[in-house]
């Protein structure tokens, strides 16, 4: 990307935007999460892993290193034995929290209404598909 990138200003709805990059990113269920974990401080790829749950070890790594391009968390090595890497977030990374701790209070309180929702229409498709 050119540097005239660090100046633009993204428009989501322009389908040639790269805001939909970071859109897409942020959206991503296992970066949200790892994202929400980092908030209390630096953790280790097991405790990530333990605390995301079932993110296979290949797509955490994938979302990590991906978090750490996009300049949303930092990795760290430390030089021990066995080495020890560490995961935090960067100053950018913190300006996430705020707004996926908005979306994950939603979900937390809406699921249910959304579980309704879609008992709905599942009921309501299974009976269009026996009447056909």
């Amino acid at each position: 990307m050119d540097t005239k990138a660090a100046d633009m200003v993204g428009n989501v709805l322009d389908p040639n935007c790269p805001s939909r990059v970071v859109l897409a990113r942020v959206g991503d269920k296992w970066a949200a999460l790892i994202i929400a974990v980092l908030e209390d401080g630096p953790r280790r790829f097991s405790e990530l892993k333990g605390m995301v749950g079932v993110v296979t070890p290949k797509v955490l790594t994938q979302t990590l290193r991906t978090l750490e391009r996009d300049g949303l968390l930092r990795r760290t090595i430390h030089a021990q034995v066995p080495p020890r890497v560490d995961y935090e977030l960067t100053d950018l990374g913190a300006t996430l929290l705020e707004p996926l701790a908005t979306l994950r209070h939603w979900a937390e309180h809406n699921v249910a209404a959304m579980l309704r929702a879609r008992d709905r229409y599942d009921d309501a498709q299974d009976g269009r598909i026996a009447g056909d």
